[in-house]
C-alpha cells in the first residue's frame, strides 16, 4: 500500500510538531465547514473582481473536496493548539492551495479577505448549528406511563425548545470582521455574499452578528448552546434514574415497570437484568455536563477582541451534540418504547399506601385521619379496613379513596 501524499505545507508541519498533546484532531465537521467557507469565499472574491475566475474555481473545487470529507486525514493538528484556531485555518489554506494547483498561494489566494480570527469561529458556529439542526437532539417519544411519563415528555419538549431558541444566535457568525472586527483587508460586500452562498447551499439560517466587535471578541453563542445542551443532559439524567428505580427488582425493588431485556446483566448472577440504556444515558449526560463546564471556562477567556479557547469549545460542543443525539435515540428506541407497566404491582402500591389518607381530611379531620394512619401502620392492615373500624362510612371511603380520582386532581 502506498502512503498518501501530504497535501499540507510548512505551517501545518510546525503546528504538528508544536502541539503533540492529545492525538485528537479538530472535529471533522469543523474541517468540512472550513472547506465550505473557503469555497464560497473564492467564488465571492471572483464575483467581486478580486480573484481571477479560473483560479477561484480551482480553489473552490479543492475546498469543495475538503467540505465533502475527502481529505479529513490531511488535518493532523491536535485540537489543543493555538487558541484562535490559526493553525487549523492555515492547514486548510495549505491543503486547498495544493489541491488547486500551481500558482495558488495559501494566504494570498485561499485566505483572501479572511483572518483565522473570523473564519475559524465561523466554521465552529456553523458546524454546531448544522449538527444541532439536523440531529434535533431528541424526539418526544409517544410512550407514557400516566402523568409521570407525561412529565418526562414535557421535560424533553422544553429541552428541545431551549436548544432551538439558541440556534438563531449560534447562526450569527463573525465572518467579515477579519482580525479584530474592523473588516481590515476585506471587501465590504464579501461577508454578506459568502453568507448568502452558504445559506443557499446548506439551508441553514446564517446571519450577520449583532455587533462585529462582540462577535469577534466573545463566543457567547457557543456558551449559550452548550448551556441548553447541559439542561437537556440534566433532564435526561433525572428521567433515566427514575426509570432505573421504577424498573428495579423484580422482587426486592420497586418493580413498577418492566424495561426491555437487551443483554445478560451479570457474568456471575444468572437472570439478572440491568438498565443498560439508562446507565449509558447517565454516563453521556455526565460527559456533556463536564463539556459544558470546560466551554463555560473557555468562554470566559476572551481578552479584548479575541477568544483563544475556540478549539476546545469546538471539540466539546460538537461532542455534546453527537453524544446527546446518539444517547437520546438509543433511550427512545431501545428502552422507553419497550417499557411496560406492572399494573398489578402499581395497584398494590396504591392500595397499601398510607398517604392516601390525606383525602379523608376534608371528611373526618386531620386528627382522626392521623389516628387511622397510626393504627394501620402498627397493625399492617389496609387503610380502608382500619378506617371502617374507626367509623368512617363506606360511602365516604368510596368517594375519598378513589385512587384514579386522586391522580386526576383538579385537572
Amino acid at each position: 500500500m502506498t502512503e498518501k501524499t501530504e497535501l499540507w505545507g510548512g505551517e501545518t508541519r510546525k503546528a504538528v510538531e508544536n502541539f503533540p498533546v492529545s492525538g485528537e484532531p479538530i472535529p471533522a465537521p469543523v474541517v468540512h465547514w472550513l472547506g465550505r467557507i473557503k469555497a464560497a469565499a473564492a467564488r465571492v472574491n471572483a464575483d467581486l473582481g478580486l480573484l481571477d475566475p479560473a483560479v477561484a474555481e480551482r480553489i473552490a473545487a479543492g475546498a469543495d473536496e475538503v467540505a465533502e470529507g475527502r481529505h479529513d486525514d490531511q488535518f493532523p493538528i491536535d485540537v489543543f493548539q493555538t487558541g484562535s484556531g490559526t493553525s487549523s485555518n492555515m492547514n486548510a489554506n495549505e491543503v486547498i492551495a495544493t489541491l488547486a494547483g500551481d500558482g495558488v498561494h495559501p494566504n494570498d489566494h485561499v485566505n483572501l479577505g479572511q483572518s483565522s480570527n473570523d473564519v475559524f469561529p465561523s466554521a465552529v458556529h456553523l458546524a454546531a448549528l448544522d449538527g444541532a439542526t439536523n440531529r434535533h437532539l431528541m424526539d418526544a417519544v409517544p410512550v407514557t406511563l400516566g402523568q409521570e411519563f407525561g412529565g418526562y415528555a414535557a421535560q424533553v419538549r422544553e429541552g428541545h425548545a431551549r436548544v432551538e431558541s439558541s440556534l438563531g444566535r449560534l447562526g450569527q457568525i463573525p465572518l467579515g470582521g477579519t482580525a479584530t472586527g474592523t473588516g481590515l483587508n476585506t471587501h465590504p460586500e464579501f461577508a454578506a455574499r459568502v453568507r448568502v452562498r452558504l445559506a443557499a447551499d446548506t439551508g441553514l439560517t446564517i446571519s450577520p452578528p449583532a455587533d462585529p466587535f462582540e462577535s469577534q471578541a466573545a463566543r457567547d453563542g457557543l456558551v449559550e448552546t452548550s448551556g441548553a445542551l447541559k439542561t437537556v443532559a440534566v433532564s435526561l439524567t433525572k428521567i433515566a434514574n427514575d426509570i432505573r428505580w421504577m424498573g428495579s427488582g423484580p422482587r426486592t425493588g420497586l418493580a413498577e415497570i418492566v424495561i426491555p431485556e437487551l443483554q445478560k446483566g451479570s457474568s456471575i448472577m444468572p437472570g439478572k437484568v440491568n438498565p443498560v440504556i439508562p446507565e449509558v444515558v447517565c454516563q453521556v449526560s455526565a460527559q456533556v455536563i463536564g463539556n459544558d463546564t470546560a466551554i463555560t471556562v473557555g468562554g470566559m477567556q476572551g481578552n479584548f477582541e479575541l477568544n483563544v479557547q475556540i478549539p476546545l469549545m469546538a471539540r466539546n460542543l460538537l461532542q455534546s451534540i453527537e453524544l446527546l443525539a446518539s444517547a437520546s435515540r438509543l433511550f427512545a428506541e431501545r428502552c422507553v418504547n419497550g417499557i411496560e407497566a406492572n399494573r398489578e404491582q402499581n395497584e398494590h402500591y396504591a392500595e397499601v399506601s398510607l398517604t392516601v389518607v390525606t383525602a379523608l381530611n376534608p371528611h373526618i379531620g386531620y386528627d382522626a385521619a392521623t389516628a387511622i394512619v397510626k393504627d394501620a401502620a402498627a397493625s399492617g392492615r389496609s387503610l380502608r379496613e382500619v378506617a371502617r373500624e374507626h367509623g368512617v362510612s363506606e360511602a365516604v371511603l368510596d368517594e375519598a379513596l378513589d385512587l384514579r380520582g386522586m391522580a386526576r386532581g383538579n385537572q
